[in-house]
């Protein structure tokens, strides 16, 4: 598929496709008999997982070296599952962050209720 194409059915833009390309993120996508980049499924399932580890606020710095691990094969399987699991740390306590804010708005929230 097109650049727009794995575009859309992504969500991001040709734009950042071209610049995870350029980084590191994802792989060189294939090209076509034109000369254009050629996307496919796998690299679809690869970009919706580099889009939740980014969602989850992961920096690109630790993603560039996720997927330079996973390059270089599944020697590098215990280093990767240590980096997801120290994300998944991370995203845990913003979670429990998010939660405690939501009480203080709703607290706020339920005061302006009431005074209505």
């Amino acid at each position: 598929m097109t650049i727009q194409e794995a575009a859309q059915r992504s969500g991001l833009s040709a734009h950042t496709l071209r610049y995870y390309e350029r980084i590191g993120l994802i792989h060189s996508v294939g090209r076509n008999v034109s000369g254009h980049r050629d996307y496919v499924e796998a690299d679809l399932r690869w970009l919706d997982f580099l889009t939740k580890l980014r969602t989850t606020g992961m920096p690109i710095a630790d993603m560039c070296r996720y997927a330079e691990l996973r390059r270089m094969g599944e020697h590098t399987s215990a280093e990767r599952l240590a980096m997801l699991e120290l994300h998944r740390e991370r995203v845990r306590a913003r979670i429990a962050e998010l939660g405690a804010d939501m009480v203080v708005l709703d607290h706020k929230i339920d005061n302006y209720r009431e005074r209505m």
